[in-house]
């Protein structure tokens, strides 16, 4: 199967997942959570609750890295919130490099983060042999460094790895800015911040983006690129199959991890049979790789309890909660930079359009690129040159581009 044939099975293993939960009963089983992450460092203090959003908790030096030199590496552990505005312990990890200005340029990277265990979080994952991160992370990450770019990589899952909560996402991410700003010794107070990602990374950018009137107003961003964006997963739901696919796995891992995040309002759980609870089982501390291995060649109704997907309004809404397309209240006041694949087989595109036209209407300054290239990995690619070129702008405070 070709990858964009098995990004189109995702698709539709989504929207089914999320059918799935949206049938659940009124006594749902308990979520599965991740094992805590053996180092005490990451845990939330008793007094979490005393702290403001984007209070830095703790900090922690990391060892270098020979694939990143002249780089200084440090952990933060900070105050954010949950989506149900609960305070929760959050990281960032900070690449800072050595031949840096004082109050340089500082770039909020999200990663792509598919995965429902706690060792998959970046600070972790650094220090891994992971040839995922070193292939397509690193030397993106070096093009910054090398420019004397600080970058700040939030684990944008939150504690729980609440994976396919977007709007938690946005959340870290403004705090895990507040968060680097605040540590005085990384000398970053006063920096021009821009944020960026891609696909998932994109996701948690583009909420970050669209939040920061209302959730943190006293940042100054000087813009936001995102690409390969999510933003309507009530779309994602139309042309659904229930059959088996090879990457069924992400899919019901981004129903977990919802459910994670919405124990009361999302019980995928309650509607799983004896199968669909091993397999949860097998996947509840994975990362990509694990994820993927344990849900090939299974579909949604092999796992579940029942055919009946009657739709529960109440589940249905987090799946709109969680559709930045959906989201009215405020929209970005940035600059922004989006790209995409105007055929990709992964996200609807309408959404997209919608979204920046929307924000065009609103006075969002939108430079949008459609990358003639027919999936989703490949404009990520093919779209960076000209994000990279955006964000070097942006950071030199030259007037935003606009193409409304």
């Amino acid at each position: 199967m070709g990858y964009t044939s098995v990004r189109r099975a995702l698709c539709a293993c989504v929207g089914s997942l999320l059918l799935l939960a949206a049938a659940a009963g009124t006594a749902p089983a308990q979520p599965i959570y991740p094992t805590p992450d053996p180092d005490p460092f990451y845990a939330a203090p008793a007094d979490i609750a005393t702290y403001r959003p984007g209070d830095v908790i703790a900090t922690r030096p990391l060892p270098p890295l020979a694939i990143f030199p002249g780089t200084d590496i440090t952990l933060i552990k900070f105050r954010s919130t949950n989506s149900e505005g609960k305070p929760i312990a959050a990281t960032t990890t900070v690449l800072a490099p050595r031949k840096r200005a004082v109050d340089g340029p500082l770039v909020s990277y999200q990663t792509i983060i598919n995965a429902l265990g706690t060792q998959c979080a970046v600070s972790h994952v650094l220090y891994t042999s992971d040839p995922e991160l070193m292939v397509r992370e690193a030397p993106a990450y070096n093009v910054a460094l090398q420019r004397g770019w600080t970058l700040a990589m939030p684990d944008h899952l939150g504690p729980q790895m609440s994976y396919g909560a977007a709007r938690l996402g946005g959340q870290i991410t403004l705090d895990g800015i507040r968060a680097v700003q605040r540590v005085a010794r990384l000398r970053l107070a006063h920096s021009p911040v821009v944020m960026a990602g891609y696909s998932g990374g994109g996701m948690a950018t583009a909420w970050a983006a669209a939040l920061a009137p209302v959730y943190a107003p006293e940042l100054r961003i000087a813009g936001a690129a995102a690409g390969g964006v999510p933003m309507n997963m009530v779309k994602m739901l139309e042309g659904l199959g229930y059959g088996r696919h090879p990457v069924f796995g992400l899919a019901f891992a981004a129903g977990l991890g919802l459910e994670r995040e919405y124990p009361d309002r999302f019980p995928l759980s309650d509607q799983l049979n004896a199968k669909g609870m091993a397999v949860r089982r097998a996947m509840a501390n994975s990362c990509t790789n694990g994820l993927l291995a344990d849900g090939a060649g299974h579909g949604a109704l092999e796992l579940a309890k029942t055919t009946d997907m009657t739709q529960d309004p109440q589940a249905r809404s987090v799946i709109e909660e969680n559709s930045l397309a959906l989201y009215t209240a405020s929209v970005p006041n940035m600059p922004i930079f989006e790209w995409h694949s105007p055929i990709d087989g992964l996200i609807p595109i309408d959404s997209i359009v919608h979204t920046d036209r929307r924000w065009c209407a609103a006075g969002v300054k939108v430079q949008s690129a459609a990358i003639p290239v027919p999936d989703h990995l490949t404009a990520a690619v093919l779209g960076l040159p000209q994000a990279l070129s955006w964000i070097n702008d942006r950071l030199g405070g030259k007037p935003a581009p606009s193409n409304c």
